[in-house]
């Protein structure tokens, strides 16, 4: 993992608002107090931040075919597994175990980001993203989220755009 520059850490910066700094994508910052007791982060930060659930996109990791894959679905939803199997043409799809996801994205749970990953992971974007000038997903942390163009996010991420969130 490329190590932070003391600018970068003194502003906490992560490696996903650095890989967006890097890239000169126009981005949005949104920090709030993670509450540990909350049942779901993705609908807790769409409340912090006071936006539509919609808009705010969780960010996941399976398994297909062995292989580890990113899916960033909008959090009022869930995963379709079979889709996100069909979008990058393999046949089964399984959620990761957590400690492996953390591990190979260097990120915690409820703070993965699909930017910024330690290892570059397949990616598939919900095309429902598509219907907003701008979404958010995390920043890389719990209580910090990344608001952006969705045609930024499947660029850098170099994301299939498919239907693979489920309402």
């Amino acid at each position: 993992m490329a190590k932070k520059s003391k600018k970068q850490q003194q502003s906490g910066g992560t490696p996903a608002t650095v890989a967006l700094t890097a890239a000169g994508v126009d981005f949005t910052v949104h920090a709030y107090e993670h509450d540990p007791s909350h049942p779901s982060y993705g609908e807790e930060a769409a409340e912090a931040m006071g936006v539509s659930p919609d808009r705010v996109f969780k960010t996941l990791v399976a398994d297909v075919d062995g292989t580890l894959t990113v899916a960033v679905v909008p959090v009022a939803g869930s995963l379709d597994l079979k889709a996100l199997a069909a979008a990058v043409g393999g046949k089964r799809a399984a959620m990761a175990d957590p400690a492996l996801a953390e591990r190979t994205t260097g990120y915690v749970r409820g703070g993965i980001s699909p930017l910024g990953q330690r290892k570059k992971l397949p990616t598939v974007l919900d095309d429902s993203a598509t219907a907003h000038a701008t979404i958010c997903v995390s920043a890389g942390r719990r209580g910090l989220e990344v608001e952006l163009s969705p045609e930024d996010l499947a660029r850098l991420t170099t994301a299939v755009l498919s239907p693979v969130g489920r309402a």
